[in-house]
């Protein structure tokens, strides 16, 4: 493997502080962007995920020996979002998170199929995500992916955004390559 190659493996044990701190920088952005109360239940909701590792495959993105981005595929029927979501019998993406030095270059994109290929590897159908508003960019990488908007699953938690599901047939003809 060379120097600039990612690697893309589950996460160790000894890595859960380093996907914490790279989680909450990339991430910060949202608090200039999003209205106070938003941005304070962004931060608490991420803060809660990191913290529990219920039906979770934590995954990173490694390049030159060190997590460039993470991600959380939920299983089916987990709760990725506690009660303020209903569970979905697919699984779920959360927390893409991509060192602000490494945007463009891919990773993200990366993260995403690596969940895509194992929720197929598992059998799943569909697998979906969630967003809001001031993730544009995220937005925008979902649907070139081919997820499309799902109001049915949107949440609202209080004093936040709305929260915007999404979900990718896994065996869409419109998109072989995924």
């Amino acid at each position: 493997m060379s120097a600039n190659e990612l690697l893309l493996r589950d996460a160790r044990a000894d890595e859960r502080d380093a996907i914490a701190h790279l989680t909450s920088r990339a991430y910060e952005e949202y608090a200039s962007v999003m209205a106070p109360s938003a941005w304070t239940a962004l931060r608490d909701a991420v803060r809660a995920s990191l913290a529990d590792d219920a039906g979770v495959t934590r995954i990173v993105a490694e390049r030159a020996g060190a997590v460039v981005g993470s991600v959380a595929l939920y299983a089916p029927d987990a709760a990725p979002y506690g009660d303020l979501a209903s569970r979905a019998p697919w699984p779920e993406v959360r927390l893409v998170a991509v060192d602000p030095a490494e945007r463009g270059a891919g990773v993200g994109r990366a993260l995403v199929l690596e969940c895509v290929r194992r929720a197929r590897q598992a059998g799943a159908t569909t697998l979906g995500l969630h967003t809001s508003r001031s993730m544009r960019a995220a937005a925008r990488l979902y649907e070139r992916l081919g997820f499309v908007r799902d109001p049915d699953h949107d949440f609202h938690p209080p004093g936040a955004e709305l929260v915007e599901g999404y979900r990718l047939r896994l065996h869409d003809p419109a998109h072989p390559e995924l």
